[in-house]
């Protein structure tokens, strides 16, 4: 297997797009599976269309499924980042990708992304490993 690890700053934004990192990754890599791994407690990897508004679209279902309020038991950090540390139970901090010929084999309209809540922590850490097939 053939691993390595990008540094990512994400603090400003909740998406953040990860799709040439990933093309960058695979290329001449020939055919298997790429893993996409981020190893923090407050972020998530995703399949998702972006530059079509629906990065604020997700942005509004977070916010609605898990809203920034002191209603939370977690309660480090700022205002809310309790609902930071639920976020990867429903976007997992890990998805894997076929690869053909060296290429993701996404979808058209397919992005990979970094899904992010934690504006205290802006530095994320995301491992990508290759397994040959």
């Amino acid at each position: 297997m053939e691993s390595t690890e990008i540094t990512v700053r994400s603090g400003d934004r909740l998406v953040t797009d990860l799709t040439g990192e990933l093309a960058r990754f695979c290329a001449g890599r020939g055919d298997g599976l790429v893993n996409v791994f981020v190893p923090h407690a407050t972020a998530g990897v995703a399949l998702m269309e972006t530059g079509s508004g629906s990065e604020p679209d997700l942005a509004g279902a977070v916010d609605r499924l898990l809203p920034r309020e002191d209603i939370y038991r977690h309660r480090h950090g700022s205002l809310g980042h309790g609902r930071d540390h639920v976020l990867p139970a429903f976007i997992s901090p890990s998805i894997s990708v076929p690869v053909l010929s060296g290429e993701p084999t996404l979808g058209t309209w397919q992005s990979l992304v970094l899904v992010d809540s934690n504006g205290d922590n802006s530095t994320r850490k995301v491992r990508f490993s290759f397994l040959e097939g």
